[in-house]
């Protein structure tokens, strides 16, 4: 007896962990969450969290939503965070960077506040806010 009441018990246990660990990358790791205000993902929430104690130094994901693919990655490298985001068409984002000042972000190489389809919200608490429309979008953040 392997303690789970048999082994299809254990199966469905084990299902259930590594749907857990699912959830956690998107919603934490990843940051893609959905906003209470708005059904289908029309308009969701992106809050993309690289490991603080930098054990994993990427992660990439997406999400299949009813208007498209809503992708999300990061990668830390050289004292900087790189971030790539897709919003899929007809649907907008709000984005939430980690960022010391706003000053040290960028998207493809321009400064973030002069970036095309990007309009900075405010910085609050150590993060950035930012409204994305639809689009690829590729930020760096200068940790140091």
């Amino acid at each position: 007896e392997n303690g789970f009441g048999g082994n299809n018990s254990k199966n469905s246990f084990n299902h259930d962990t590594i749907g857990s660990v699912g959830a956690w990358m998107y919603n934490y790791s990843l940051g893609i969450d959905r906003d209470e205000n708005s059904p289908g993902f029309k308009h969701f929430i992106l809050q993309p969290t690289p490991d603080p104690d930098g054990i994993m130094t990427h992660a990439e994901g997406y999400y299949d939503s009813m208007y498209g693919r809503i992708e999300s990655s990061w990668r830390q490298e050289n004292g900087k965070t790189v971030y790539r985001i897709t919003v899929p068409a007809n649907t907008s984002a709000t984005l939430f960077l980690k960022a010391p000042d706003v000053n040290r972000i960028s998207e493809s190489g321009t400064a973030v506040k002069s970036a095309k389809g990007i309009r900075f919200l405010k910085s609050d608490n150590g993060k950035s806010l930012f409204e994305l429309s639809a689009g690829n979008y590729s930020f760096e953040v200068q940790n140091q």
